[in-house]
């Protein structure tokens, strides 16, 4: 199975003055990060102290105050224990999107694996919502080189866009040499759009800042450098961000060292660097990008 990764963007037939970007929210909890799988099994997460309802919360009173619409990726096992909590963020005017059902990488599954994954996670989003759910995100950015079938899964399974494709060379994930603003991927059973999260081209390297451990360890002038060049190119700039990503009180899990600063470090600076963004910049769910390339007025 051959697919064709085309880097070139949509150009927009009325551009605005400045281009709206698209703020995500991959709806998790705090155990179920891929960091996390070598000390917390999913056997134990039923178990463990659920923080994602009062933490998504914040997030939506965030994004109220700057008026701000985003695109919340939400993970099938979340929506299935908390329906209230989907119906809560789509009421306030948010896309809802799947982010599969257990966060379990791509790179883990067998095709059968993910359709199955793809196909509940839809199913049970849109019977809370009644409305379409549209878009996915893989977890980790899982879509990775000798993945590519799981496009065409996407296709078959009635998603009209993807946000997987990271497009650097990182351990764990990337996608090197994919397109950086939103474009189209030719696959055999049709046609998906792409929207990849936000990079920096800085000496001759593609520099991940869309968001989550980068807007937290970082300078957050790397983020504002690629969003800056990407309006540039008159072009939407994906950031992501996780709701424990404002929860410095989260329960400390015993991990090793990098796994450590990876995931805690950073997580008091999180909500006033978003403020930051939200202020600076202007947003809007990624559902609304995707309808304006697949019908352009």
């Amino acid at each position: 199975m051959s697919h064709v990764v085309d880097p070139a963007p949509l150009a927009l037939s009325e551009a605005p003055a400045r281009p709206y970007h698209h703020f995500t929210v991959d709806v998790e909890e705090y155990f179920q990060v891929s960091a996390m799988e070598p000390y917390v099994s999913r056997a134990q997460w039923d178990g463990m102290p659920s923080r994602v309802v009062a933490q998504t919360r914040q997030l939506l009173e965030l994004l109220a105050r700057h008026e701000v619409r985003g695109t919340f990726f939400i993970l099938g096992w979340i929506a299935e224990r908390h329906p209230g909590l989907v119906r809560e963020i789509a009421a306030q005017g948010h896309e809802i999107a799947s982010h599969g059902w257990d966060h379990a990488r791509v790179t883990q599954l067998t095709p059968e694996g993910f359709r199955e994954s793809v196909r509940r996670t839809r199913h049970v989003l849109e019977s809370i919502t009644g409305g379409e759910v549209a878009g996915y995100r893989a977890p980790s950015f899982s879509i990775v080189p000798g993945r590519e079938w799981a496009l065409d899964i996407l296709l078959q399974e009635g998603y009209g866009y993807d946000s997987s494709l990271f497009p650097v060379s990182r351990r764990g994930y990337g996608y090197p040499g994919a397109g950086r603003d939103p474009y189209w991927i030719e696959c055999p059973s049709g046609t998906l759009i792409e929207m990849p999260p936000a990079t920096l081209r800085r000496f001759g390297l593609t520099v991940p800042a869309a968001g989550g451990g980068y807007l937290r360890l970082l300078p957050l002038g790397l983020m504002q450098a690629a969003i800056d060049s990407t309006e540039r190119r008159n072009a939407s700039a994906t950031l992501y961000i996780h709701p424990w990503e404002l929860d410095p009180a989260q329960p400390r899990i015993d991990v090793n060292w990098p796994t450590r600063v990876r995931h805690y470090g950073g997580l008091r600076r999180t909500a006033d660097r978003l403020s930051t963004l939200l202020s600076a910049y202007r947003f809007k769910p990624i559902v609304d990008t995707y309808v304006q390339m697949v019908h352009p007025a």
